[in-house]
């Protein structure tokens, strides 16, 4: 189970700036709780808990390991998912031993063949040989028959039987996050789940959920209409650091993971020293901490996590790619930053924030002034250990990209020449201290900032930034416009419409035309998926991906989803009319 792209990008995108109160609460194993009661919502809590680990964790061979994690948690354990544990260990057994006999074919042997050009692919099945397709047949044959004892999505289902909604996870670059909402007098049932799974998590399914993870790859990078496009620029735009590979993984990585490499995996990063668990809601800490103490303290100290040392190196040559695709004209700026928490990064956030919205500058002036401009905006993406500032510009028509730089490069210039006047940095101000408001309102949305937050810096991270922000002067936004963006510091990926490239609607521009350009291709993207589906049950399965989506994403991304619903909707119409 994963969180869904829109959700997962809205989640990053927002930051918390308000007052919250936040207990901290750890035990002798090193798991450590943030803990914040609050009654707004009553008989309401979220609650869960972050693995200390990401893509920048990762290294080559083991790619996408993480998020392939976020997906092995949900498969259950002894006592959850299966319907008779002695016969589930075997095939789990019998399926490991298959696998490693072709794995090690696979590496040897038909890695041999792709070195002298004899195939172009070692891990298709095309390319096996008879001994290795014999292996693929007798693994295939223990998965289907593994199917008999599985007992599908029954972790979701206990869950639901207490009453429990919303269970998701996200995998990002610096963090993976397990979460759901309960009833309050149901929090002894989510300690008990939560620490069987960290304690007998058995990997069930671990070869099939492969073909989960490929697909979902498909959908989300391969099937979009800049996906591929926007991972290869991200390895571009990173030399030296380990965010330079995909959340998801590279392809061949994927394939080749052992069942040694997930237990230690797991022992390191899921060891109670690296995990925190957060708690927000209809609680007494009184209460909290003695279930707490039942549950997990009894889970096993691991290894320390290995750091992360490699550390980007200074960029001295702007880079460039250029790609067609299905989409219209657009161009993505992306300068080296710096991580979460350091200085620049308030400074560069209130940058944004004058550039960004309705009234913001980029708007003003491409989209209303010159024209020349569907959508326009500027984001932070501040990292645990990197970071960067990116401008996405969508092109009117058929304006070329070039024009859309240009225009952008004339704003830029007139930042670093002249302070931001005071009254528009006073309304940025104001909205982003409203923002916070906003933002504390949810159990869910303060959940997920705690929990972030406290990965890429500290959760009193929230407590100190509206006094930073408050306090940022003209003359420092002055200062990180000139200190930041120069062409030496950059990455710039330039895309043109092909010639079969579909038109967006009118409808479609409406309801994303406040979103960021980044959200707005991923739900573009989705729409052109589901128009492709040919299975009515397929396409029911996508309208209930997207009405779970409705229920946790801002407001601001309600419109957007609600016409992905209904295009959903009329996809499935046509389906079953077609019958």
């Amino acid at each position: 189970m994963q969180i869904g792209t829109v959700l997962a990008l809205s989640m990053l995108a927002t930051t918390a700036q308000a007052q919250v109160e936040v207990e901290e609460y750890e035990l002798d194993n090193g798991m450590s709780f943030l803990l914040v009661p609050r009654t707004e919502q009553p008989n309401n809590i979220a609650a869960g808990w972050l693995a200390h680990v990401g893509s920048v964790n990762e290294r080559p061979g083991i790619t996408g390991i993480s998020h392939f994690f976020e997906h092995m948690m949900f498969k259950g354990t002894p006592t959850i998912g299966t319907n008779d544990a002695e016969k589930d260990a075997w095939f789990r057994a019998e399926q490991e031993r298959v696998r490693m006999q072709l794995r090690d074919l696979q590496t040897s042997l038909n890695y041999e063949r792709y070195r002298n050009g004899e195939i172009d692919n070692p891990w298709d099945a095309a390319h096996d040989t008879p001994e290795m397709a014999a292996l693929r047949t007798a693994l295939n044959t223990l998965i289907e028959d593994h199917r008999e004892v599985i007992v599908k999505d029954e972790f979701d289902s206990v869950y639901t039987s207490l009453g429990a909604s919303g269970m998701n996870a996200f995998t990002s670059e610096d963090v993976t996050f397990y979460f759901i909402t309960v009833p309050s007098n149901k929090i002894e049932g989510w300690a008990w789940m939560e620490s069987d799974r960290l304690t007998n998590s058995v990997f069930r399914e671990f070869y099939s959920e492969r073909d989960v993870v490929h697909e979902e790859r498909r959908m989300r990078t391969e099937s979009t209409p800049t996906g591929i496009y926007d991972e290869q620029f991200e390895a571009l735009f990173w030399t030296s650091s380990p965010y330079s590979h995909p959340v998801i993984g590279w392809p061949s990585d994927l394939n080749s993971y052992t069942m040694g490499q997930a237990r230690e995996y797991f022992d390191t990063y899921y060891a109670p020293n690296n995990l925190t668990g957060v708690i927000v809601g209809d609680f007494k800490i009184e209460e909290i901490k003695p279930v707490i103490d039942k549950y997990f303290s009894h889970l096993e100290v691991g290894p320390p996590a290995p750091p992360v040392i490699t550390t980007e190196v200074p960029q001295l040559a702007e880079k460039r790619m250029t790609a067609e695709c299905d989409c219209p004209n657009q161009v993505t700026l992306r300068y080296h930053a710096v991580p979460y928490g350091h200085p620049d990064y308030f400074r560069l956030e209130v940058m944004a924030s004058v550039l960004n919205g309705r009234t913001g500058r980029l708007y003003k002036e491409l989209v209303e002034g010159q024209e020349i401009a569907t959508s326009a905006s500027a984001r932070v993406d501040a990292r645990k250990y990197a970071g960067a500032f990116e401008i996405t510009l969508e092109a009117k028509a058929d304006v070329d990209p070039a024009q859309l730089e240009a225009a952008w490069e004339a704003i830029l210039a007139d930042f670093q020449a002249n302070p931001v006047n005071e009254r528009e940095l006073q309304k940025v101000k104001n909205q982003k201290a409203a923002d916070s408001f906003r933002q504390l309102q949810d159990n869910f949305w303060l959940l997920v900032q705690v929990g972030y937050s406290e990965r890429l810096g500290g959760w009193e991270w929230l407590n100190k930034e509206p006094a930073i922000i408050a306090d940022v002067q003209p003359s420092e936004l002055q200062d990180v416009a000139n200190k930041y963006f120069e062409p030496p510091n950059r990455a710039v990926a330039v895309y043109t419409r092909s010639a079969d490239a579909v038109p967006d609607s009118a409808e479609f521009l409406a309801v994303t035309a406040d979103l960021p350009p980044q959200v707005v291709g991923m739900i573009r993207g989705q729409l052109k998926q589901i128009n492709a589906i040919t299975d009515p049950a397929k396409v029911e399965e996508a309208i209930e991906g997207i009405r779970a989506q409705m229920g946790q994403v801002p407001p601001e991304f309600k419109a957007a989803i609600g016409f992905m619903l209904d295009q959903a909707s009329a996809r499935l119409g046509e389906l079953q009319g077609g019958n």
